[in-house]
């Protein structure tokens, strides 16, 4: 009777041992390889894992080329967030570049890609350009647009080319009992006709079959066939299980293809800025066992000044209060929604407001020129906000933030001590910052605290200058009214007054028009109804919701 994966005694190698195993697993390998001419697709992260089945993949290429074999591409993906631990990402580039020399002199189909977020994707751009929060629990927006798109969106353009593709992961049963199950799950399927070839279904990504080839290997068995096999691309696997001991014990970060897939955010090696976690442990140990990584430290602090989460209990509740101020009281778009607990009544918080943003864009700005003084030279050149990064955040606050004062060259000037390099923008006789500080200014003096009114003026000009040179203005008056609505409010009391009485009596109307209410729906809306009449009395935030973390993460 054998013994289950995660028996402590249990290893993949314990039947044939270490080398019958390999061999075994090369040879179905290459089994599978010809069985069809469907291209192959491997995940690399630079990580034990999948460091472990590129290696099988590779010695496998190496017999069918002496054999005369190989007939098809096998493409190494890896997909770079633009914000991951430096670290991590410089390994894993010099990797790919080892891998690219190692397959033509090798003479392997092999074609090593490194694949990043669209702009439009990326983190910055949406943190400091749209404004939205930093990724949480219950707003993980992060992981599609970083990972989970470039990855796909390769294999997709692959399939709609070849017909099909094979993804070979190194997913592992080991990993956790959830892991273990999703495996089986797919296994199992009725969809999975390749059963016998040791390959399941995909739950994202039709017409891709998943091949694990250590799906039943250990941690240890991993850590033990790396450090007994050298590496067919000439990178050293010593110096791999050196890095992972530079930091906390965890599991590597994943290739991502679905949610099921366990994020960086609970992994090893993460994003720099992840906030999926209450510390970052990983960066945290790398500089604490390593003097000569101190110039990550800004790193670190970038990601403790958006992050939520705190073991501490009053640390975190902080964070919570910090992270309301920082944030408009309506939605991305303008609209006003009301979260209701049993703990009280209160507004969602929508995107950053424009202050904070400038104010992260000096921060990040001041982390890079930290990290390239302090750092060694293969990060002198490294750029946390890239020129095509922030030219997409300016054109977002200018066109759809309408905040024309155009702050964002300024900004770059005073951090870098040089000009912007981005595009020169014509000067404008009224939107230009001379004229729109003075419009700040004239706001400020009548009792415009919290600047809604400058900013429903600034929209209502911008929105005019739009449209100054059509001769049809067709969309001038609705884009006006829609502008008015948004900013109809001369603070975050008067919009929270407004939502929560308006909810109140949209909850009373339901329960006086519709005859078929249950006694139990009857009686949650009159609770609703008395929690909003409780809490439209508070000004500001509830500081009773953010106390017992009854918090939405919407935008």
């Amino acid at each position: 009777m054998s013994l289950p994966v995660n028996s402590p005694s249990y290893s993949a190698f314990n039947k044939q041992g270490l080398k019958a195993t390999v061999a075994s697993t090369i040879a179905h390998i290459k089994k599978l390889y010809l069985s069809d001419q469907i291209p192959w697709v491997i995940g690399y992260s630079g990580g034990k894992d999948s460091t472990a089945v590129l290696q099988l993949v590779w010695s496998a290429l190496q017999e069918l080329r002496k054999e005369g074999q190989c007939h098809k591409d096998v493409h190494v993906i890896s997909t770079d967030t633009l914000v991951e631990n430096p670290i991590v990402a410089m390994w894993v580039e010099k990797s790919l570049e080892r891998m690219l020399e190692a397959k033509q002199q090798q003479d392997l189909p092999i074609k090593p890609h490194r694949l990043t977020p669209d702009v439009k994707d990326r983190f910055w751009v949406n943190l400091i350009g749209k404004g939205y929060p930093a990724p949480r629990y219950k707003f993980r927006w992060c992981t599609d647009r970083l990972k989970i798109a470039p990855s796909n969106n390769f294999i997709n353009k692959l399939v709609d080319k070849r017909g099909e593709a094979i993804l070979v992961l190194g997913t592992r049963k080991a990993e956790s009992t959830t892991r273990a199950a999703t495996m089986e799950h797919y296994e199992n399927i009725e969809t999975n006709t390749r059963r016998a070839d040791g390959l399941t279904a995909n739950g994202t990504l039709d017409r891709v079959w998943v091949y694990p080839p250590i799906a039943d290997w250990t941690n240890d068995d991993v850590w033990v066939y790396l450090n007994s096999v050298s590496n067919p691309w000439n990178f050293p696997n010593q110096d791999l299980m050196g890095m992972y001991q530079g930091a906390t014990e965890g599991g590597e970060c994943p290739l991502v293809v679905d949610k099921s897939t366990q994020s960086c955010g609970d992994s090893r090696f993460g994003c720099y800025i992840c906030t999926m976690v209450s510390e970052d442990k990983s960066m945290s140990a790398m500089i604490a066992n390593d003097e000569e990584k101190e110039w990550m430290y800004p790193l670190l602090a970038l990601r403790n000044e958006i992050d939520v989460n705190d073991a501490d209990h009053g640390k975190k509740l902080s964070k919570l209060r910090r992270d309301k101020s920082r944030r408009d009281f309506r939605r991305m778009n303008g609209s006003l929604t009301v979260h209701i607990t049993k703990n009280g009544a209160d507004l969602v918080p929508g995107p950053y407001v424009q202050s904070f943003r400038e104010e992260l864009l000096e921060k990040v700005l001041i982390a890079q020129v930290a990290v390239q003084e302090m750092g060694p030279v293969e990060v002198k050149n490294l750029e946390l906000l890239p020129l095509e990064e922030l030219e997409e955040i300016r054109r977002i606050w200018l066109e759809e933030k309408l905040e024309v004062e155009d702050n964002l060259p300024a900004i770059y000037q005073k951090i870098m001590g040089k000009p912007y390099p981005g595009s020169r923008r014509a000067h404008h006789p009224i939107l230009n910052k001379t004229v729109l500080d003075k419009l700040k200014t004239f706001c400020a003096e009548n009792n415009d605290d919290e600047g809604l009114m400058y900013q429903q003026i600034r929209a209502a000009m911008v929105i005019a200058n739009r449209h100054k040179s059509q001769l049809r203005r067709a969309n001038l008056a609705a884009e006006l009214t829609d502008s008015l609505e948004k900013g109809a409010f001369s603070s975050l009391d008067e919009a929270k007054t407004f939502a929560l009485e308006r909810k109140r009596l949209e909850l009373q109307i339901q329960y006086d028009n519709s005859p078929n209410l249950s006694e139990r729906e009857k009686e949650s809306i009159n609770e609703q109804i008395a929690i909003i009449t409780r809490s439209v009395k508070e000004r500001g935030y509830s500081s009773l919701l953010i106390e017992t973390e009854a918090v939405s993460d919407d935008i």
